[in-house]
């Protein structure tokens, strides 16, 4: 939990780790408790309860929860007396609900794609080629393998409006950012695909209910919070998203920004006003700006790639690893290097690749040559992928993460974007930006996203004088075709 004033000061944080505090149980009821949890340790912090306006959330994304026949009247009927969690047994027709973890839906996807007219058609629809991930092929399987259950449920809910639900007292709707990460929703005209939702299962849509917009006020808060802790009769509910477009507005990326994210994975947010699917990364709706897209491309081979690297080629020594990139040439003399050590995302591929000069693939660099091809490479392949989806650079790079401390790392990103770079660290993004769309749903006009501060000004890095970036770059565009 994160609460902020109306100057978007955080006044309060606290959390409740799952893992350690909650072992017991499985998804929807650990969630129910996870609430009484965070708000009964607010309230021990002294926290004023009746100082809210107005509250929103983030969920991690492609998670769905299968409400029973009969529990939007228990939602309504929440007895103050008792907590969520005892309040709710019961209420679920699926008890272990899928997440975003559970990759065993590619019959599903397949036949998706299939009955829609092919990979790129489902992302012309939905944003994205069908995902093993993604909420509605794990609701056709639902359906498949047990189907007394599906014909239980009277509602399905991602994550993000299952805990809008929790403090709405009754269901809440789908956002249409985290609703454009299920394969299920036409991101252009904001509503449900009829095409994609036969392909899934039957008499789907009552099961969903409509979407709205993501800073749609649901209504107000259900009086159970109201009357357990305090909270303002008047205090708003502001439709909850998904945890990657909650980052985005944490972050505050405005249009011609992208965030990259450096960690053991690495994650590219995108603000794009003319968005172009492809089968490669993602398209949601923006969260923030409803004519506007947000765009996220997600590569495993981050920084696990990046360490195994320093260990073979700079001793271990991440000192050594920067000193080679601060000494060898932009460009890398025309040699790069693929690294997909494990399988990769965007592309799906895996294996080292490595290309000279005239684009044909050696065997081998010298190490000086191996770390700068990883890292150009790495760079060089979010640029590519992401002109792809359509964005066009303009303004700066906003850089997070732990590889983010490295200097001489943020130097290559410059160069390969060639924009400035400035350093972020937004503890708890997700949860930050969720605070602040609560305030663009409480005010009648919205927040002015454009004159709100949006970067960070800890570290500046700018391009290289003689960056030749357009010529890696399209050194880049080539060998990811060759590598196709």
């Amino acid at each position: 939990v994160v609460a902020v004033d109306g100057n978007l000061s955080v006044v309060h944080q606290d959390n409740v780790q799952f893992d350690s505090e909650l072992p017991e149980f499985g998804n929807s009821m650990m969630i129910s408790q996870a609430l009484d949890l965070i708000l009964g340790k607010m309230k021990n912090a002294g926290f004023d309860f009746s100082r809210v306006k107005a509250l929103s959330g983030s969920g991690q994304q492609h998670g769905s929860v299968y409400w029973r026949k009969g529990t939007n009247q228990v939602l309504r009927d929440l007895q103050p007396g008792k907590s969520l969690h005892e309040l709710l047994k019961g209420g679920f027709a699926v008890s272990d609900s899928p997440v975003w973890m559970d990759s065993s839906t590619t019959e599903q996807c397949q036949y998706l794609e299939t009955a829609v007219g092919g990979a790129q058609r489902v992302a012309d629809i939905t944003g994205s080629r069908a995902y093993e991930r993604f909420t509605g092929n794990q609701i056709a399987k639902i359906y498949k393998a047990q189907p007394e259950k599906y014909e239980d449920t009277e509602r399905i809910s991602l994550v993000s409006s299952f805990a809008a639900s929790l403090f709405l007292g009754s269901y809440a709707a789908i956002d249409y950012s985290d609703g454009s990460g299920m394969n299920l929703m036409d991101i252009f005209s904001k509503q449900w695909a009829d095409s994609c939702l036969e392909a899934t299962a039957p008499h789907l849509e009552e099961r969903l209910g409509a979407p709205v917009h993501s800073s749609a006020v649901l209504g107000l808060l259900s009086p159970y919070h109201v009357t357990r802790y305090g909270f303002p009769e008047d205090c708003k509910v502001v439709a909850f998203t998904g945890d990657n477009p909650g980052s985005l507005a944490g972050m505050r990326l405005q249009e011609g920004d992208i965030a990259v994210s450096l960690g053991t994975s690495d994650t590219v947010f995108l603000w794009i006003k003319e968005p172009r699917p492809t089968v490669e990364g993602h398209i949601f709706c923006n969260p923030v700006d409803r004519p506007s897209y947000m765009a996220l491309i997600c590569y495993k081979n981050g920084s696990l790639t990046r360490e195994r690297i320093r260990n073979k080629c700079a001793g271990g020594s991440w000192e050594v690893f920067s000193s080679v990139l601060r000494t060898t040439p932009i460009g890398n003399y025309g040699n790069i290097g693929i690294y997909f050590d494990a399988m990769e995302i965007t592309p799906s591929a895996v294996g080292v690749h490595r290309f000279d000069k005239e684009n044909t693939k050696v065997a081998g660099f010298s190490a000086q040559g191996e770390i700068r091809a990883l890292v150009e490479g790495q760079f060089l392949a979010k640029r590519v992928h992401a002109e792809k989806l359509g964005y066009k650079i303009r303004t700066r790079v906003l850089a997070t993460g732990g590889a983010s401390s490295n200097k001489d790392i943020l130097q290559v990103l410059s160069d390969v974007f060639d924009a400035p770079v400035y350093t972020i660290d937004v503890a708890n993004s997700a949860c930050l930006g969720c605070g602040y769309r609560a305030l663009q749903g409480d005010l009648i006009n919205g927040i002015d996203w454009l004159s709100l501060p949006h970067y960070h000004k800890d570290e500046m890095v700018f391009p290289s004088p003689k960056s030749n970036v357009c010529t890696v770059a399209d050194l880049c565009s080539n060998t990811l075709a060759a590598l196709d």
